[in-house]
């Protein structure tokens, strides 16, 4: 797998968790929050990982989190590490329920439609530079296979956590 390329991707998560009965945001908040930082401050092109926590307007008990992280390959292999090893060792059981939705999709254009009037058609591009679709559909084939191997990792770890809570 070629995670040695120089370029940074951008990659979108959104994580939606709903609320036991009885818990809050701020428990969720409590449970959640990341005291290891995944290290990509400074590093490279816009090196960094934000994320967004939403209440569901139409139920507060629905937590969703969007997070956006911009990292080279290698970059996003050890922010994943982090991750897993992090939720592995802090997992969120006590206060959401087991249901998780999770989407994973990699940054392919960035649109700002904030003008009043007619816009133009342009394709897509981020940070003005257009996007080389091929490029891309390599870029999404690297980006997949890492997502997955985070995720066969983080159902192991919970695997071995839940068999040891039923013994």
């Amino acid at each position: 797998m070629d995670t040695d390329r120089e370029n940074p991707l951008t990659t979108v998560a959104i994580v939606t968790r709903r609320l036991k009965e009885g818990k809050t945001y701020e428990d969720f908040r409590r449970a959640w929050y990341h005291s290891t930082g995944f290290g990509l401050a400074g590093k490279g092109r816009n090196g960094s990982n934000r994320m967004y926590s939403l209440i569901n307007i139409f139920d507060p008990r629905e937590i969703v989190v969007i997070g956006f992280s911009t990292a080279t390959p290698g970059q996003m292999e050890e922010a994943l590490k982090i991750e897993v090893a992090f939720r592995g060792k802090n997992p969120l059981d006590e206060v959401v329920e087991p249901d998780i939705g999770r989407s994973f999709g990699l940054l392919v254009a960035e649109d700002d439609f904030s003008a009043a009037g007619d816009i133009p058609y342009s394709p897509a591009a981020i940070d003005g530079l257009e996007t080389d679709m091929a490029e891309f559909s390599r870029s999404m084939a690297i980006v997949r296979a890492l997502f997955a191997a985070a995720a066969q990792k983080r159902d192991q770890i919970n695997e071995t956590r839940k068999k040891g809570k039923a013994l």
